[in-house]
Formats: C-alpha cells, sequence, structure tokens
C-alpha cells in the first residue's frame, strides 16, 4: 500500500514522523502513526473516541524528550482509518471486540517495521477500556499509564437504559438524543468545555479541527454506548493484569466516571491513583502544569520498569 498521508504540521511533533496504512484481520484498514524510536523503549498510545494520531504530535514531542518513541493508531471509524458506516462522522461499533483487531494490526505492523520493544502503553478515555482488555488477554507490555480511562461513564444508568432500548428498536446507528455530526471541539467554545483548562491547547484542537474536519467524529450512537457499557461492565468483573501501573484522572473530571477509576486502581496490586486538581478530561491538553505531571509520572514508572 502507498505511505498513508500524515499532517506533520498539524501535530507539532518530533522529526521523522510517518504514518502507514495497517490491515485488521477483517478487513478494514487503518492509520498509524510512528515517531522515532527513543533509546528507553516505545510507547503504544491508545487515543480515546473522535481523536486521531496528530493530536498527538505534542505528546510525541514530550515523551521523545524523556527517550520515548510514540506508536499512535486511528481506531476504525474515525480519523483516516475506514469509516465503513454510511455516515462516517457516527463512529458506529456494535462489539468492542472489534477494537481488538486493530490493536493486533497495529503489533504487527511495528513487528514488520523492526520495532521491537521494550513496550509501554498509554491509555487515554476510550483507550483505556481497550487499553485494559488488551493488557488482561497478555499484551507485551512492561508498564502502563491511563489518563481518565473510560471504565465506565458518568451517566452509565440512563445511557445503559437509553441505548439498549434504541437498540431494540433497531435505532442503534441513531445519535444519542442531544448529539450529532458535528465535532465537539469544533462547535464548542473554550468556555464550558469538558476537555481541558487550557485556552492555548484548546485553540490548537479547533485549528485542527477547522483545518481538517476529514480528521473528526461526531456524537456516539446508540449501538456504540451500548457496547461501551456492555464491556465496562465485563472488564470490571476480571482482575487487574499483573503487571505496574498509574491511573490519572481530574478532579473536575465530567465524562467517565471517576467512581470506576477509583474501584479498578484500588484493586490493582503495584499500582498508584493520581487525582489532578483542577484538571479537566484531557490530562494531555490540559494546562501546563498538569500536563507536565501527567508526563512526568508516567515516565518516572515507565523508566523504572526497563
Amino acid at each position: 500500500m502507498p505511505q498513508a498521508p500524515f499532517f506533520d504540521d498539524l501535530a507539532q511533533g518530533p522529526e521523522g514522523g510517518r504514518a502507514y496504512w495497517l490491515t485488521a484481520s477483517d478487513g478494514l484498514r487503518l492509520r498509524m502513526c510512528l515517531w522515532p524510536k527513543g533509546e528507553k523503549g516505545t510507547i503504544l498510545l491508545l487515543p480515546g473516541r473522535t481523536e486521531y494520531i496528530e493530536k498527538y504530535g505534542r505528546t510525541a514531542a514530550e515523551f521523545g524528550a524523556r527517550g520515548y518513541g510514540i506508536a499512535a493508531i486511528d481506531w476504525r471509524g474515525q480519523g483516516l482509518s475506514d469509516r465503513p458506516e454510511p455516515d462516517p462522522m457516527l463512529g458506529d461499533i456494535s462489539d468492542f471486540a472489534q477494537y481488538q483487531q486493530d490493536f493486533a494490526a497495529m503489533l504487527a505492523k511495528l513487528s514488520s517495521l523492526g520495532v521491537s520493544g521494550p513496550f509501554y502503553m498509554v491509555c487515554h478515555s476510550m483507550g483505556g477500556c481497550i487499553g485494559l482488555r488488551t493488557l488482561m488477554g497478555g499484551a507485551p507490555i512492561k508498564a502502563v499509564a491511563f489518563s481518565a480511562p473510560m471504565w465506565s461513564l458518568n451517566w452509565a444508568l440512563p445511557a445503559r437504559i437509553l441505548s439498549k432500548l434504541g437498540c431494540v428498536l433497531g435505532l442503534g446507528r441513531r445519535y444519542v438524543p442531544g448529539y450529532s455530526a458535528a465535532s465537539y471541539v469544533a462547535s464548542t467554545a473554550f468556555e464550558g468545555n469538558v476537555l481541558t483548562k487550557d485556552p492555548e491547547t484548546y485553540a490548537w484542537l479547533q485549528s485542527q479541527a477547522h483545518s481538517h474536519p476529514e480528521l473528526t467524529l461526531g456524537g456516539p450512537s446508540l449501538n456504540w454506548v451500548d457496547a461501551a457499557l456492555r464491556e465496562c461492565r465485563a472488564l470490571a468483573r476480571l482482575p487487574a493484569p499483573d503487571l505496574p501501573a498509574i491511573g490519572m484522572v481530574g478532579d473536575a473530571e465530567k465524562v467517565v466516571s471517576r467512581q470506576a477509576i477509583h474501584a479498578r486502581m484500588a484493586q490493582w496490586p503495584n499500582s498508584q491513583l493520581t487525582v489532578i486538581p483542577h484538571a479537566e478530561h484531557d490530562l494531555m491538553a490540559e494546562t501546563p502544569e498538569n500536563r507536565r505531571q501527567f508526563y512526568d509520572k508516567t515516565t518516572a514508572l515507565f523508566d523504572a520498569n526497563p
């Protein structure tokens, strides 16, 4: 396949970033970016819903300065990966097991590129749900850092009832009421947003969304919410994987369930939970001080597990 497109100027990442096409086991074409391998290892970055690899260019620069390379993926249905639904802004999915095919394709591509590890993992939001399942399956990861992991949603009970009813009525491919094809970042002003308290970073994300709207995604489908909550409930019944972990969440978190994060980390041996004051959902897009705390704590964990 030809080289995948990558908007390097938009990403503002370290030199040498390159995007690749991957093929999942069910035939979907996915996009991955690899920033050069650092001397300490490679971080597999699992983004959240609506995200894309260019959003993590600055993150790659932060970890690159600390000695780590980064590989990030566009999950199916978002970024420039295949969007098989008639509405490309929907990002519909019926089973979170499909994301495991995406992760397997990512590992296979890294192997074909000669990237052999050691591997670490950084997971944000929905990526925390996908990553936890991957780790429970025995992925070759030395240590993991979670940023506001989606182990349940703030509005889990009403969302569960609404999404289940919608799916039963054959409306699973409809947007959750109150959402539309509009990108949240592109259509929401900084004041009152639930992602970050940093105006500069939010303006940067908005500039990405406006200059390349094809990277963005709209609101979730009822199918997606039903699948997400089913996966969260299934994961909650399983023991934590046996590897060092840290979890971080802002005390102003409004998207995912802080209760579920506290519950998981409390029963995870060899783990630590940090609540970051005055931080919203997206810790890697937060104020400089809060971003630095996330990167420093994550790097300290990875450095201690070579």
